[in-house]
């Protein structure tokens, strides 16, 4: 929900700054429930290998509910000023601390109790739930949109965030009715129990080797296609691309709901010809595939954009030493640049430009094709972009919205290749009586500290170059990084007996 309410989230918390560094603020703090996740793997995952999975699992969803929850009760930057900021990043904290311990509880609970030919089929479920998730988001938030319309900036975006208690509810309800899970008895019965997790993790040579390939190998390949995918494509269409955010926020939703089934798909054939092979192909195609894909969706979405920026290239044309990074924490940076205020219009336009460097002492020239402007003169800027031909919103008539829907499902698609296994083979990776802990922590090592961030930097590095596409280098090079570690240094798991050690 959070994701998916961003540029809402920005508006109503981050409110004190401009426009652009409110949005950056918005996905930092959206980066900063991941960047924690890690500390909760370890906490969680600790409690999960010394007194059992069914408590540790019904912990972590009472925080990750009840935080959810506050987000929609808290106050805005109009109410209680610099408090409202620092409040929601704490309750962002909370939700990453708490999730730190679900996912590999949930990964735990579901391949233990599996038979061992169906266990990628019957993890993968478990990956589907966070596409299915941010569906359900969407959907919840698209109905609030429609239902109170004009008042959804003020106040209807809380709903969604109040209705996930009916959800905190039916879970700890499902949770209650478990039993604890049969490997955790089996090794506590047996004496196997490790009585220091973290240390036999960290300590142990092959366990720490085990961990930093799952780390550098698996989850930050996957995760940073995971985000790209679906968070990020959201953004790109709604701030880069200028979409209505009710027709990005259906498309996306028909395309998750479209891809979604690939998850059990390529988790059955993992259990098949194996983990390894349809993680890797997963990760090529992503990194061969992100650029090109988001390319189409410029073509498709706002087709006179792209002919515009063809057409008529904007550069802006500065001495380097004048122009920052187009971000202040403290929206203390009063007398910016006529640079930083050329490069700010420019981005919130979502105009895609280029940067030349002038001498030193030089004032900015900008440059529209053929027309050049002295100075930052706002009104001579949009003047020029308009008789260029640049759209302020994308046209909804020159959309081909059947394309965009093919192009965001290939996208949505690739995430399954590299993820559907992902449980079955982290659960393999690691002996019971360090299981939760040793796959929560690389797991969410990834996901936090690299997938987390990946619409922050992303969107950072766009901002800098003026080149919309320039963001995605990221998260090609980590997938490319990722296959390669994987290729060289990945076994394969497929079938491991669980209960053997």
């Amino acid at each position: 929900m959070y994701g998916s309410l961003a540029v809402t989230i920005s508006k109503q918390f981050f409110s004190g700054v401009d426009e652009t560094t409110g949005f950056m603020f918005a996905l930092l703090a959206f980066a900063a429930g991941f960047i924690f996740r890690p500390f909760g793997a370890a906490f969680f995952g600790r409690l999960g290998d010394l007194v059992g999975r069914k408590y540790t699992f019904l912990m972590t969803m009472f925080l990750m509910g009840l935080a959810t929850l506050t987000v929609g009760l808290l106050p805005g930057y109009a109410r209680i000023g610099i408090a409202a900021p620092i409040l929601l990043v704490t309750l962002r904290l909370l939700q990453g601390f708490a999730l730190g311990g679900e996912y590999g509880g949930a990964a735990v609970c579901v391949a233990e109790q599996s038979p061992p030919d169906q266990r990628g089929y019957h993890t993968s479920w478990i990956q589907a739930t966070a596409t299915l998730g941010f569906l359900l988001s969407l959907i919840v938030t698209l109905c609030c949109r429609l239902a109170t319309k004009s008042a959804f900036d003020d106040w209807g975006w809380r709903i969604p965030f109040w209705f996930s208690s009916v959800l905190l509810g039916l879970s700890l309800w499902i949770r209650l009715s478990m039993k604890e899970f049969r490997a955790f008895l089996h090794a506590k019965t047996e004496g196997r129990l490790s009585r220091a997790p973290l240390r036999e993790v960290f300590g142990k040579k092959e366990n720490l080797r085990k961990l930093i390939l799952a780390f550098g190998g698996m989850v930050s390949g996957m995760t940073v296609v995971w985000y790209t995918s679906q968070f990020y494509a959201l953004f790109f269409l709604t701030q880069s691309l200028r979409v209505d955010p009710l027709t990005a926020n259906l498309l996306m939703g028909a395309a998750l709901l479209l891809g979604s089934p690939y998850y059990v798909l390529c988790g059955r054939l993992s259990d098949r010809i194996g983990r390894k092979p349809v993680m890797m192909t997963g990760m090529l195609a992503a990194a061969v595939l992100l650029i090109p894909l988001f390319k189409g969706l410029t073509h498709y979405a706002n087709p006179q954009l792209a002919t515009a920026a063809r057409a008529n290239p904007v550069v802006v044309a500065a001495d380097a030493r004048t122009c920052g990074f187009q971000f202040d924490p403290l929206g203390q940076r009063k007398n910016s640049s006529a640079c930083d205020k050329v490069k700010a219009l420019l981005s919130k336009m979502g105009v895609p430009y280029t940067n030349s460097a002038l001498p030193a002492g030089s004032g900015i020239e900008i440059r529209v094709g053929s027309s050049r402007i002295s100075g930052f003169d706002a009104k001579a800027i949009q003047s020029a972009l308009t008789v260029a031909n640049y759209p302020s919103r994308a046209d909804p008539a020159q959309m081909n919205i059947g394309m965009l829907l093919v192009l965001l499902t290939v996208l949505i698609a690739l995430v399954p290749l590299s993820y559907a296994p992902l449980g079955a083979a982290l659960v393999e990776m690691f002996p019971t009586r360090i299981r939760y802990t040793a796959l929560s922590v690389p797991y969410h090592l990834g996901v936090g500290w690299v997938g987390g961030m990946v619409p922050t930097i992303a969107f950072s590095l766009v901002v800098a170059t003026g080149n919309i596409y320039f963001g995605l280098w990221f998260p090609v090079c980590v997938t490319a990084l990722s296959f390669l570690i994987g290729t060289r240094y990945m076994k394969e798991t497929r079938g491991r007996d669980l209960q053997a050690d």
